[in-house]
């Protein structure tokens, strides 16, 4: 810890890139661990059920599993999220790129957080674009509807989806945010989803934290590496 605490302390320009393994500590469970997401039985796999042709051609078993397993409002920001967002008030942290879709770190009171594949408080009619929000359609979904606009279109989450691209004007700032680190913290990610894994290789510093319970490639490219709970480790840090 002292460090990591050293490598805070000399930075002026810290990007935080994390993953689903940031959220567990607030009940979120992640996708590929032995309790994950991926590792359940439906009807259908989870990969297909996540893909933008599954959407259109399955939409209520779509918005049935969505509604169970995918929203969880009751999840609150843990000690990851909020010790990103005093360094970020501290003038330490310049952006949060972020592969989860919970919208915690704006929660905690992060600001710019760049979210790789959207949100699911951000819902849009893909008829007539119209925004929706969440706790607007949820009953519905619960409710085993398919949430749909006052124009008749299917209100369709801003999460991307398997087969669709990344927001273009996300990945520009989040390779911009990268490139202009002088310190890299990674956490609570495999690194195994692309194309937002291979936005690391922007890095143009020297040191990289990684704080991730189980061994990844990118372990080889680290300064740092910890073995443990990403809120725990983060939370001992002074800013």
């Amino acid at each position: 810890m002292n460090e990591l605490q050293r490598f805070v302390d000399e930075a002026e320009n810290i990007v935080f890139f994390g993953g689903a393994g940031v959220s567990t500590a607030s009940g979120i469970p992640d996708f590929r661990s032995q309790d994950g997401l991926y590792n359940t039985k439906y009807d259908y796999p989870p990969e297909q059920i996540l893909s933008h042709g599954f959407f259109f051609s399955h939409t209520e078993e779509f918005f049935k599993f969505y509604a169970d397993k995918m929203i969880f409002l009751s999840a609150r920001p843990n000690a990851a999220h909020l010790k990103l967002a005093e360094l970020e008030r501290a003038g330490k942290l310049r952006a949060v790129v972020t592969q989860n879709i919970d919208g915690l770190h704006q929660a905690a009171g992060s600001k710019n957080v760049l979210e790789l594949h959207g949100s699911v408080h951000r819902n849009y009619c893909a008829k007539c674009g119209l925004f929706h929000a969440l706790t607007d359609i949820l009953p519905i979904m619960q409710g085993g509807k398919i949430p749909r606009c006052g124009c008749g279109g299917i209100i369709k989450p801003d999460v991307v989806l398997y087969e669709e691209p990344l927001d273009g004007a996300v990945i520009e700032a989040s390779v911009n945010a990268i490139a202009g680190a002088d310190l890299i913290i990674v956490g609570g990610t495999s690194l195994n989803v692309y194309p937002a894994a291979g936005l690391l290789r922007y890095f143009k510093g020297s040191r990289i934290v990684l704080i991730n319970k189980t061994e990844i490639p990118f372990d080889s490219e680290a300064t740092l590496i910890y073995r443990d709970s990403i809120a725990e480790v983060l939370g001992k840090i002074k800013c």
